[in-house]
């Protein structure tokens, strides 16, 4: 049978654009690439800049995600300057990235990949749609497009939360280095709380449940989408000042061990990548980022880290795989699935972190910029393993390098040639309908990319596509 090629630029609901080219042999896809068709210009804007001025600026990065970012930008520079941070800040600041991790959990399933499997009605926003097999039955389909209306409103709650100790929200105004600037209060404590315990509600008796009851109907889909199999997180989180403790450990799974994460063994390649060939296989802290718009045989501005030499899938279910709460497998049904129970912990615990603010104590140490120095921030965003690296010389950054949870799992072939998790997982999926590739959306948000974070600038030459919004 001859090959079939499908194009999908740009996927949609997702937070950015990303393009998918599958090749389809036999009915089955027997290879992909994945390319991010926007250049991320951000570790240049930071160069020469004030240290200080990262933690505001890369929150900019993502609407979605500003959190993550400020916070693995603030770690960094936190590591940079040699600060400790007192407890009330170190709690602060998991608790508002606890917030933007539960805004960005409910959003992903019920507004980005729910609509994968539910069918609304025929009105904006959940038309235009593919055709497919959508098996719920009415009642629980129809009981699931209530639920998208009511997640809305959680989402709003968490950014209120958020709001509550970060000043605003997107983005947040109040963490800095060495700590935040507002200070625990009874009052501000009682308005986290009562939106916490809604916001946990509606976590625990809906949004799981709905999520195991599409993995019961979807049950064929815990066999789809499997990819490399190696797993990876950073660890986010801390519980105690030194940061040696923390709720999500780091670790790595592989060949069917749990291992150590060692930062030093991450590199980027980008052989296949808009960017000079002489940046391929550097470390971050020595990474550079050099296009080259019209590299021959290269087909994304993302690039392809890698830890060891190997591909990693980053996310909630790496965390949860990592720290043993999950272990079911490795799937399209098991991220959302992981996802999900990634929420209901981090809602439970975020009430005892609340409960161990001290009103009236300090929750920022005082800093002063280096002349020189770096630093490394490693956190986990809301979609995986994500880590910032800087370095100071005469008082103001000389290199940013920012390796972000959907350059891992979106990125392209390494110099060795080896698929990105995507890609991986998409190769061997039977395709029904190619006029129609349901299956290639399902695999890809599974992984909720957000392009926004690996890539930020167009490319001013050509025209703009066409496309339909599916």
């Amino acid at each position: 049978m001859a090959t079939q090629r499908i194009t999908i630029d740009p996927v949609t609901r997702i937070e950015g654009h990303l393009k998918m080219t599958v090749e389809v042999e036999d009915g089955a896809i027997r290879d992909a690439y994945s390319s991010g068709t926007m250049w991320r210009g951000i570790e240049i804007i930071l160069k020469g800049r004030d240290p200080r001025d990262a933690g505001v600026i890369t929150q900019r990065i993502c609407g979605v995600c500003p959190m993550a970012h400020g916070t693995a930008s603030i770690l960094a520079i936190d590591d940079a300057f040699k600060v400790k941070v007192p407890d009330n800040g170190r709690i602060i600041r998991n608790l508002l990235l606890g917030a933007n991790h539960l805004q960005s959990h409910i959003l992903h399933f019920y507004h980005l990949a729910a609509l994968d499997y539910v069918q609304g009605p025929d009105v904006s926003p959940f038309i235009p749609r593919y055709k497919g097999d959508y098996r719920l039955p009415k009642k629980l389909n129809d009981q699931y497009v209530a639920h998208y209306l009511q997640a809305l409103e959680m989402r709003k709650k968490c950014h209120e939360m958020l709001a509550v100790f970060g000043g605003k929200m997107p983005p947040q105004i109040t963490m800095v280095v060495g700590g935040v600037t507002v200070t625990p209060s009874v009052d501000k404590i009682a308005s986290f709380l009562w939106r916490l315990r809604e916001i946990r509600d509606f976590v625990e008796n809906v949004y799981l449940p709905d999520v195991l009851g599409v993995a019961e109907v979807y049950a064929d889909y815990a066999k789809i989408g499997v990819g490399h199999g190696n797993l990876l997180a950073y660890g986010g989180f801390p519980l105690d000042g030194a940061g040696k403790e923390k709720l999500f450990k780091s670790g790595r799974y592989i060949k069917g061990r749990v291992l150590i994460m060692d930062p030093a063994k991450i590199t980027e390649d980008v052989k296949y990548s808009w960017y000079k060939d002489s940046t391929s296989g550097k470390a971050p802290f020595d990474g550079m980022t050099e296009p080259e718009p019209e590299k021959a045989g290269a087909y994304t501005w993302l690039k392809a880290p890698r830890y060891d030499d190997q591909p990693y899938e980053v996310g909630p279910l790496a965390r949860m795989w990592v720290n043993g709460d999950y272990r079911q497998g490795i799937s399209v049904i098991d991220r959302h699935a992981a996802r999900a129970l990634e929420a209901k912990k981090l809602a439970a615990v975020m009430e005892e972190w609340l409960l161990q603010l001290k009103p009236g104590e300090p929750a920022c140490a005082e800093t002063k910029v280096p002349d020189s120095g770096e630093g490394m921030g490693l956190t986990e965003g809301a979609r995986g393993a994500l880590g910032h690296w800087l370095k100071v010389k005469g008082k103001k950054i000389e290199n940013y390098q920012a390796v972000v949870p959907t350059t891992w799992n979106c990125g392209p072939r390494d110099d060795k040639g080896v698929r990105g998790p995507v890609e991986e997982a998409l190769v061997g999926t039977p395709i029904a309908d190619v006029d129609n590739p349901l299956e290639i959306v399902r695999i890809i948000r599974s992984f909720d990319p957000c392009i926004a974070c690996a890539v930020h600038l167009i490319k001013p030459s050509g025209e703009m596509k066409k496309f339909r919004v599916i």
